[in-house]
């Protein structure tokens, strides 16, 4: 059977663990060499033995398993070692293919409460860290088209969340450093659209050591809707060359389910009877249109923390059809 990915390089970050670890084992699994990135160096386990560290477990993984992998320690959020670490891919491997940024932290608390250490450790890892990795990926994969004279392959896979769609209140670090990923892909998406290369970003929903404060109660029978292994399929289908058409988009996975999300629309639009707006005119047009809305209702959609896979069919029985 052909792999989708087989001559394919890619770098996972904060693959060491939980949803980049199962993302980097699925596209290792489906024929792509890879880079497991996630930062710390070798220690000692809970029981006081020698520990390889994450990264290095992750790469022995897939090569346990039959595939291709080396470990980078390196902390994405500082630009000097993301460089290194595109860098790295292309020595080991020849080229880079694929970069899936999903490195990240978390340091929940209401905005009245958050300290700036708080504030600045999130939007440090995960929306700079975003940034460090593709802007070398980026200029690698222009240098790469412009030599050629055409269009080289490149795919990005980002990672948002629920928090910026939603407005998570405990979040507001996270929320925004989330939404920023996603105005980092689109503008991406159109940077790199004339060299090949695609970017989208997903918002998953798993259960990880990062979440395991947020998504509790585990299943104590049959599989867990919540496992990172969930995800994975949708990062290993955005990296291949089937997907090539898709490019600067939002989707949302877990537990067997994927959703696009639609770009906003405007839903009204007022024009000024004179030469501007005066204070009257915007209230009068403003308390007419807000008027019938729900108290509480924002720009968050809050509706896609309801999102679920339809019930799963019996065995035997044919699948649903998606909507």
């Amino acid at each position: 059977m052909s792999l989708p990915l087989a001559g394919l390089s890619a770098i996972v970050t904060g693959a060491g663990r939980g949803l980049g670890r199962a993302e980097a084992l699925e596209l290792a699994r489906l024929g792509a060499a890879v880079v497991v990135n996630d930062y710390g160096q070798p220690g000692r386990d809970g029981t006081g033995q020698a520990s390889a560290g994450p990264a290095e477990e992750t790469a022995a993984e897939i090569r346990a398993a039959g595939g291709t992998a080396v470990a980078h320690t390196g902390d994405v959020s500082d630009h000097r070692q993301a460089q290194e670490l595109v860098e790295s891919a292309v020595q080991e491997f020849g080229k880079l293919d694929i970069l899936v940024n999903n490195a990240g932290i978390l340091r929940d608390r209401m905005v009245f409460s958050m300290t700036e250490e708080e504030w600045d450790s999130v939007i440090r890892v995960h929306l700079k860290g975003h940034f460090n990795t593709t802007r070398f990926a980026a200029a690698y994969w222009r240098e790469r088209a412009k030599t050629a004279g055409g269009t080289v392959y490149g795919r990005i896979v980002n990672t948002s969340s629920e928090a910026f769609l939603a407005g998570s209140a405990g979040q507001p670090n996270y929320a925004a450093a989330k939404g920023g990923v996603v105005g980092l892909t689109t503008s991406t998406a159109h940077a790199l659209a004339k060299y090949g290369v695609t970017a989208n970003a997903i918002c998953p929903r798993a259960r990880t050591r990062m979440t395991e404060d947020v998504f509790t109660g585990v299943p104590a029978t049959g599989p867990d809707p919540l496992a990172p292994e969930h995800v994975a399929p949708l990062v290993g289908y955005l990296a291949a060359p089937a997907a090539g058409r898709i490019s600067g988009q939002l989707l949302v996975v877990h537990g067997g389910m994927v959703a696009v999300v639609e770009r906003p629309r405007v839903g009204a639009k007022f024009d000024s009877k004179q030469d501007r707006f005066t204070y009257d005119e915007l209230d009068t047009l403003h308390n007419a249109h807000f008027a019938g809305r729900e108290r509480g209702e924002t720009f968050a959609a809050t509706e896609v923390l309801g999102l679920r896979r339809e019930q799963a069919p019996a065995r035997g029985e044919a699948p649903l059809t998606g909507r």
